[in-house]
């Protein structure tokens, strides 16, 4: 299902990061993310609740300047 809120999102099992897009433009690195925790958004009926709920706040995070920066 689409969200309003997350355009895309990657999950970098080899950092441990989780990269979300907004549909803003804004993309986010989320740090140390379990992978468990990044399933969830993957088969979240709201992503963006789940992110409110499960990520946001939760995490350490940095702005990138694009998709193409992660």
């Amino acid at each position: 299902m689409p969200s309003t809120a997350i355009a895309r999102y990657a999950y970098r099992a080899e950092i441990g990061a989780l990269d979300i897009e907004f549909v803003s433009g804004r993309v986010y690195r989320y740090f140390a993310v379990p992978e468990r925790t990044a399933r969830g958004l993957a088969q979240a009926g709201s992503r963006g609740g789940y992110f409110n709920r499960a990520i946001r706040d939760r995490y350490r995070y940095e702005r990138l300047r694009s998709w193409e920066d992660g």
